[in-house]
């Protein structure tokens, strides 16, 4: 049996680790995210599990897994380097007009995120490739080297090439990326055709700049991981969770940084996939919050739902189209309102509102004694007395209750009202806020979803579950073990793997066989060779095959999954039923006299499933209240027993009103609720039937 695995995952406010030994015990620490060198805050949380398990960096000699925040960071923050694009010659305002789509119809204000990438570094190459992958004409060489100049002059450090139609053929894309190199062998370079070979131009050039953007900080930052892990005497390499639900090799990761985008996030919706699996329930929601932000995946026939795209840096959190699209695929998730550290403030019309602005790690929470002035959840949370300011992180981090208290008084005055009754409005305000961003979430993809269980976690996210299980019409809350590590947890438990797609657009009647078999066998061995790079033997990989396909004459495509490979079955009427299944589920009918369009083919490449034991420990006698206090809940303040987690037996039930705490999470169990430790040590809570 192998020593010990790792897993760390990099948050806005907290770095999450847990080591996990062989037999299935697992210890797991909290520290907070250091934003200005992220690998301090990484080995820092790493050696408080190895010094808690009496452990060296030689014994972790099963995987080290990764994810991390730092693409989202370095491209909400704006601290990429400098970037420059390249495009087609009468191109280069592809980024400022984006696809005209107008997100607000009726608001004559309407903002969008700036452009990673400003005019005056976009270039027009002369050269042209046509819809259907022909050249009509090759890279001008005397051009390319004017502009290498100019990018030598403006000290740009990344370059991003985006070709009309090179998803098509990326011939001119790859000259002009060698003719760069020869003349500026120091830039990073991006091209569209391997990030994002895709139809539609503003999405594929968006996707290209993200990763150009992003790149000069990921490659080295892994490098130096890789290295550090190497000079502190741990074995193997690390292996970072991707958006899509993966893992994949830090060099792979490193060269495609946009692909890790949502990585946090997508391990959490893992280990969600994981619990569903072990309790037996085919349909979850993920109700993941952690300090900076909350997210929600729906787990249907207990796996994650994968989306084809998404968006990053939206101007409107809830409002599609108000960010840059992303032409990656990853966990279907949405973001559904605020974290601990989300900032509490009184609008214009005196109204409260909770976030987007977040107090991070830095300066943090009033509560957090770090410098932070302004109220967050976690100061709601602390003044109505669900967290223990004595006992937070097991201690090692006391909270300024005087503080959040003096802060909520602040915020009260100006709403007209008392510092508990602020507090009490936040902790609703951010309930209603997930309700309503999860029922649109479930309802756009024709999903019900009133009666599907919550699987709660992150370090805040059982402290506010019930709240919005209730406002959800949830049938049940569940508290896994690990809680507030859960997203590192995941990563621990889900297989290599590796999403590609390419661009084929065409009328499916008329697929030409020849042509896609060479298309899929070519993701079929890149996604090989990167698995393999994982670490996975070659015989243990799999395949799945899917497509984006549409009714002809539409606009957009449904993703669809493929029961057969494609270039074995070659049964057209199979791919077609497929889709119409899959249309119909989204949108309730079947146009069968409509002809059906192909638009892109997929390939996902599966290493196989971790098998590592799972091991709850419990206590052979039920646990007794270790305290009392007086907490809130609603209008209503009452004395309130505190236990212990660890001190809870198996079939052990608690009634509401309760606190259930643990070193890095606390679990809020309001008036008409029952909790009871069921199977793996999860403690599930009901409301109770009046």
């Amino acid at each position: 049996m192998a020593g010990y695995a790792l897993a760390v995952d990099i948050g806005g406010t907290f770095t999450d680790v847990v080591l996990r030994s062989g037999d299935g015990a697992t210890v797991v620490d909290k520290t907070l995210t250091t934003p200005g060198d992220l690998l301090e805050g990484f080995f820092r949380a790493v050696d408080l599990a190895l010094e808690r398990a009496s452990a060296r960096p030689a014994e972790v000699d099963d995987v080290i897994v990764h994810a991390t925040t730092i693409v989202t960071n370095a491209v909400i923050e704006r601290k990429g380097p400098k970037t420059a694009l390249l495009v087609t010659e009468g191109f280069r305002d592809v980024l400022a007009i984006r696809d005209e789509h107008r997100y607000e119809m009726f608001d004559p204000q309407i903002e969008f995120a700036a452009p990673l990438v400003p005019r005056p570094l976009t270039f027009g190459v002369p050269e042209r490739v046509y819809a259907d992958g022909s050249i009509g004409r090759a890279v001008d060489e005397a051009a390319l080297a004017r502009i290498a100049a100019a990018l030598e002059a403006a000290d740009v450090v990344s370059v991003a090439i985006a070709f009309l139609n090179s998803y098509r053929n990326p011939a001119n894309e790859r000259r002009a990326a060698e003719l760069l190199a020869a003349a500026a062998p120091a830039l990073f370079i991006s091209l569209s055709s391997e990030v994002a070979p895709q139809i539609r131009e503003y999405p594929r050039t968006s996707t290209a700049v993200l990763n150009a953007y992003t790149r000069p900080i990921t490659e080295p930052y892994l490098r130096g991981l890789r290295q550090r892990l190497v000079e502190r005497g741990f074995r193997n390499d690390p292996l970072i969770m991707l958006s899509n639900g993966g893992v994949i090799g830090a060099e792979i990761a490193g060269r495609f940084p946009v692909r890790m985008i949502e990585s946090g996030p997508a391990a959490g919706a893992l280990a969600a996939s994981w619990f569903a699996e072990r309790l037996g329930l085919d349909r979850l929601l993920s109700f993941d919050m952690g300090g900076t932000t909350a997210k929600a995946a729906l787990i249907e026939q207990r796996r994650p739902l994968v989306a084809g795209s998404f968006e990053v840096d939206r101007i409107y959190r809830f409002k599609a189209g108000s960010g840059m699209p992303v032409l990656i695929p990853a966990i279907d998730l949405i973001e559904i309102g605020a974290g601990g550290g989300s900032v509490a403030a009184v609008d214009e019309l005196g109204l409260l509102k909770v976030g987007p602005q977040s107090a991070g790690s830095v300066p943090g929470p009033v509560c957090y004694a770090r410098g932070g002035t302004a109220p967050t959840v976690t100061d709601a949370d602390l003044v109505l007395g669900f967290l223990d300011a004595a006992h937070f992180l097991g201690g090692d981090m006391r909270l300024d209750r005087a503080a959040a208290e003096a802060s909520m008084a602040a915020l009260g005055r100006r709403l007209g009202t008392d510092a508990e009754t602020a507090a009490a409005g936040i902790y609703r305000v951010v309930a209603e806020q997930m309700a309503a961003a999860a029922r649109a979430h479930a309802t756009d993809r024709g999903i019900d979803y009133r009666g599907v269980p919550l699987l709660a976690f992150g370090g805040a996210g059982p402290v506010h579950a019930c709240a919005v299980a209730e406002l959800l019409d949830s049938a049940a809350v569940i508290f896994p073990p690990l809680a507030s590590v859960l997203s590192a947890f995941g990563t621990l438990v889900t297989p290599a793997r590796l999403d590609l797609v390419r661009g084929a657009l065409g009328r499916l009647a008329a697929v030409d066989w020849g042509e896609t078999d060479t298309l899929l066998t070519a993701m079929v061995e890149e996604g090989r060779a990167a698995l393999v790079e994982a670490g996975c033997p070659a015989e243990g990989i799999r395949f799945a095959f899917g497509g984006d396909l549409r009714y002809l004459g539409q606009q957009n495509e449904v993703q669809v999954a493929f029961a057969e490979d494609p270039r074995l079955l070659r049964d057209r009427a199979a791919l077609r039923r497929a889709f119409e299944a899959a249309y119909e589920a989204q949108y309730g009918l079947r146009l069968a006299d409509v002809e059906v369009e192909i638009v892109s083919w997929r390939v996902a490449a599966l290493g196989p499933q971790p098998a590592r034991p799972s091991r709850a420990a419990l206590p052979p006698r039920p646990g007794r209240p270790k305290a009392r206090r007086r907490a809130r809940f609603g209008e209503q303040a009452q004395p309130t027993d505190v236990y212990d987690r660890a001190a809870l037996a198996a079939r052990q039930e608690i009634a509401g009103p309760a606190i259930i705490e643990e070193r890095e999470t606390t679990i809020v169990l309001p008036p008409g609720w029952r909790a009871r430790v069921e199977a793996e040590g999860c403690i599930v809570a009901r409301r109770e039937m009046k």
